[in-house]
């Protein structure tokens, strides 16, 4: 039990200011202010799928297994295009999009959903030299050997180097919506990426080097879901620094053994109160 969780989340924001704290975003940061016009995680995602495409009752709840489905019954041509409609939309970037889009020392945001509400902040703020390095999926990787792609806010896409300049790099290990529309959610998706993800070939190398000697902290994240526990993991790894992760009550024994195991302090406050608390002014 933390003694002082809001004093903490005071010192969390600070070292995010400072560039030594990784903001590690999930869906729910869409929901901290208004309803947003995207489903809001993976078994909202799920259901969506399955709305528009009938698929068994046993995996309707299941993702990845849900995509794959209608990739192996449909096309994956028609899964793209679900998904395109179902990111089309922009969420209005809330408080905590605005306030990371905000600071001029932020190395590197890992924004785990699929739509774009953290590029339209970067964008909206009038930020420059910053991009985006998204995964790639398996039905795109024409030479079978691409992980992730450097992508410029227009959606040029640039060699890898490119990115290790850029002050600020948006991480976006699912793939993006926008501006690509490159995302990776079928089991085939990540079959090749989850065999390799422990000796971290698919993590980009700037994403290696930005980690490193920093700490993350965990915002609006699950971890009910195997797929979702092993990027939270292999993305944080030999990172060099603390690790939080502000909470809701009531997590499943899993969530609460994976955050034991990964030393990953949780804060079990509310997220808005959390984002009001670490983005508060603070003297120079």
């Amino acid at each position: 039990m933390l003694d002082s969780p809001r004093s903490l989340l005071a010192e969390i924001g600070a070292g995010i200011a400072a560039g030594n704290l990784i903001p590690f975003l999930g869906p729910d940061v869409l929901c901290l202010e208004a309803p947003p016009p995207v489903p809001v995680g993976a078994r909202a995602l799920a259901l969506a799928l399955g709305a528009k495409v009938g698929v068994p009752g046993r995996i309707k709840h299941n993702l990845w297994h849900s995509a794959q489905y209608i990739e192996t019954h449909k096309h994956r041509m028609t899964l793209d295009k679900l998904m395109a409609g179902f990111f089309q939309p922009v969420p209005r970037p809330n408080s905590l999009h605005r306030w990371l889009a905000g600071l001029p020392r932020l190395p590197l945001v890992v924004d785990t959903w699929y739509d774009g509400a953290m590029k339209a902040a970067f964008e909206a703020a009038g930020c420059d030299n910053w991009g985006i390095v998204q995964g790639c999926s398996k039905a795109r990787r024409l030479d079978g050997g691409v992980w992730t792609r450097a992508v410029t806010p227009d959606g040029l896409t640039v060699a890898d180097d490119v990115a290790e300049g850029w002050r600020t790099v948006l991480y976006k290990p699912h793939g993006a919506a926008q501006p690509t529309g490159d995302v990776l959610v079928s089991d085939s998706d990540y079959v090749e990426v989850l065999t390799d993800i422990d000796i971290q070939t698919p993590i980009p190398q700037v994403v290696k080097d930005r980690r490193a000697g920093r700490g993350f902290v965990f915002l609006g994240c699950r971890f009910y879901d195997q797929i979702l526990r092993t990027f939270a993991r292999q993305i944080a790894k030999r990172s060099g620094g603390p690790r939080y992760a502000v909470v809701p009550g009531g997590l499943t024994r899993n969530e609460l053994k994976f955050l034991e195991i990964e030393g990953i302090t949780p804060i079990t406050l509310p997220l808005a109160e959390a984002v009001a608390l670490m983005s508060a002014e603070r003297p120079a």
